[in-house]
Order: structure tokens, then sequence, then C-alpha cells
């Protein structure tokens, strides 16, 4: 589950990273029991959620015109790219129209959007990401490309675990949209203030990674929805 230090890209092969790795190198088996813990609860997860699913598919597409899912290009284990899967909440082309961040009332959310994105329904369809081993149920939240980019070199050890549906800095910035609602630049703000904020919790999950600590942020998170 962890590659060899020497086989990994040399964009991530830097010495802010090799603590982050040796830490990762030590709990194998744990990364292990991640995995097959992660792959064991979406597939119970998706069968239960199926019907779920397929109705807020259908109010998706009765709501507005465009596709049923939101598959923008997101960063994962070792700089990889990959289409996350997410129930649609804009209307269709909304990166074309404004930030790849969402801001306060933003325009571009659908009626439905709005219910989905309150209650977190949209984030359902990663169930699929994570039995596809792009992403875990626990683990920094995926970025856009254009994000990754300018990760500084300690940054960049969250790619040392598949991205996450949750996280500790997601329960903590979950009204991130309401922080950025009065930037004047929403990218620049998130850039220099947010991101640098969510990745020192980010890069203290590693240190503290152990899959007791994954379930209670699983907990945690719930809890969170509910509040």
């Amino acid at each position: 589950m962890l590659r060899k230090w020497e086989n990994l890209d040399e964009w991530i092969r830097q010495p802010e990273v090799k603590e982050y790795y040796d830490i990762l190198s030590k709990k194998k088996g744990s990364l292990f029991l991640k995995r097959v813990f992660d792959i064991l609860i979406a597939l119970i997860l998706f069968m239960i959620l199926l019907i779920p699913m397929i109705i807020i598919a259908i109010y998706i597409k009765t709501d507005s015109e465009g596709p049923v899912f939101y598959r923008q290009r997101r960063v994962t284990t070792y700089g990889k790219e990959f289409r996350i899967h997410k129930f649609r909440t804009m209307v269709t082309n909304a990166e074309k129209l404004g930030t790849a961040v969402t801001v306060g009332e933003d325009p571009r959310i659908t009626k439905a959007g709005h219910f989905l994105r309150k209650t977190r329904l949209d984030e359902l369809p990663q169930l699929i990401d994570v039995l596809e081993g792009t992403m875990s149920f626990v683990g920094t939240r995926p970025e856009a490309v254009k994000y990754v980019e300018q990760y500084t070199p300690e940054m960049r050890a969250t790619l040392l675990l598949p991205a996450g549906i949750t996280s500790v800095a997601s329960i903590l910035y979950k009204d991130e949209a309401e922080l950025l609602e009065n930037a004047s630049d929403p990218d620049k703000t998130y850039v220099e203030e947010i991101l640098p904020a969510k990745m020192k919790y980010n890069l203290q999950s590693i240190r503290d990674f152990s899959l007791l600590n994954d379930l209670k942020t699983m907990f945690a998170t719930v809890g969170a929805v509910l509040k």
C-alpha cells in the first residue's frame, strides 16, 4: 500500500515529505487494513444507499438540465489525477462561470444543489471512488489540479495516502463557502489562507494515523452533518 521511497515521483520525494513517509512505513499493516475496511464498508453502504441514490439522481435531472454526476479532475495518491464522482449541485459548465471554489450563496448552485450540499448527500457517489481505490473514507480532501500545483513541499506529504471523503480539516472547515463569501478574490484567499490552515490538520492526521483515529473522524463527521 506504500511505494518504496525511491520509486516516488521526484516532485513528492522531497526532504520535507520524508518525515511523514517514515511514519507511514512503520504502519503498513494498518494501511492494508484501512483498504480492506474501505472496500467492505463501501460495498455495504452502496447496497443500502443504491435506491436513495437513484431517487436523488432523478431529482437532479428533473430540477435542472445537465448530467447527474459532477466529474471534476482532482488529485489523489502520489499525484495521480482522477475524475471524482459527486452529484451535480451546480448549473452545467459552472467552472466557466466562476471560481473552482464555491462561495456563500453562489448563484451557480441549483435548487436541488442547495439541499444536497446542506445535507452532504452530494458526496454519496464517492463510494464509487472508494471502491476504485482513488479515495478512502478518511483522508485529505482531493483538491483541484490547479491548487495542488501550488502545494509547498511539505503539503505534498498528504499525497502519500488516498484522498478522503472526510477528514478533521473537512469537519472544521465545513462552512468554507461562507468563509469565502466576502473575499474579493476567493481563489487567492483559499490558496493563501484557508488551504494552509487545513493542511496543518491534514499533516497532523498523517502523524497520528491509525484505524482508531479514522473511525473517530468518521463518527465526528456524522455528528457534524446531523448538527
